[in-house]
């Protein structure tokens, strides 16, 4: 059976593509455990720049594939189970796998953006759009609300009234929309071109340094003053005894193109 998921990298920058054009990438279990196996994979990769996660042929994924996935019960029940360390399901897996990398990862969006579908968005750092792509917490719809780590990504992205209208209604808004709604980046008419020159322009900048900037917003986004005053310690201590930290400074000051090492961690 062919992977639901398709990942080639090029040039340190991974393009990740949900494989499913025929059924607007709606998600299946297989689709689901393809998301999270790909992003453990790219984990390893210290060399890596940057993911940009997106959708092939007319969407970026139209939500979960109910029939598919309601015709197996038992693996349904399986996949509700938290894993034991993380503390995610199969279903929150798929998204925050993605958080966990330590590269910043682009969500490049086009026609639909639904359910689990928005929630896979989310879980990106930054989504690149099109005005006219379609966004919604679908999940009312079917009597249901976000389960893939969706609450959590909404309570950092928008209001708690935006969050509390979209998931009670399930109401469509457009690419520019969701913009305004903090939903969604930026808009471009050529979201993956768009996401692949943001993720070039960071590649230009320290691994280490990129990877600390996400692990510390990712960490202390929501806590207190002493807390993300200490992580800023421990992160700026630990890279200022980096190979790359020095190699960013000593380009600077003879204002030449740095060439990193792999990233440390």
């Amino acid at each position: 059976m062919p992977s639901t998921v398709t990942c080639r990298v090029e040039g340190h920058i991974a393009q990740v593509r949900l494989n499913r054009p025929d059924k607007l990438n709606a998600l299946t279990l297989d689709t689901l455990q393809d998301l999270a196996s790909t992003a453990r994979e790219l984990s390893g990769d210290r060399t890596l720049r940057g993911v940009v996660i997106g959708g092939e042929g007319d969407s970026f994924c139209a939500g979960l594939d109910f029939a598919t996935v309601l015709a197996d019960p038992p693996r349904v029940a399986r996949s509700f189970v938290p894993h034991p360390v993380r503390g995610t399901n199969l279903f929150q897996e798929a998204c925050w796998a993605w958080r966990r990398l330590s590269v910043p990862v682009v969500a490049a969006v086009h026609g639909h953006c639904y359910g689990g579908g928005l929630q896979i968005a989310l879980a990106a750092d930054l989504r690149m759009t099109t005005a006219d792509a379609q966004w919604s917490v679908l999940e009312a719809k079917w009597g249901l609300i976000p389960d893939m780590g969706g609450i959590q990504a909404l309570s950092q992205q928008v209001r708690m009234d935006v969050a509390k209208r979209l998931t009670m209604t399930g109401e469509v808004v457009s690419g520019t929309r969701a913009v305004e709604l903090g939903l969604a980046s930026e808009v471009h008419e050529e979201p993956f071109v768009a996401a692949t020159r943001f993720l070039e322009a960071v590649a230009t900048r320290s691994p280490d340094s990129v990877a600390a900037t996400k692990r510390l917003f990712g960490r202390t986004w929501t806590a207190g003053d002493r807390r993300t005053f200490a992580r800023e310690r421990f992160e700026q201590a630990r890279l200022l005894a980096t190979r790359n930290t020095t190699i960013a400074r000593e380009a600077a000051m003879k204002r030449v193109v740095p060439v990193f090492d792999a990233r440390r961690r």
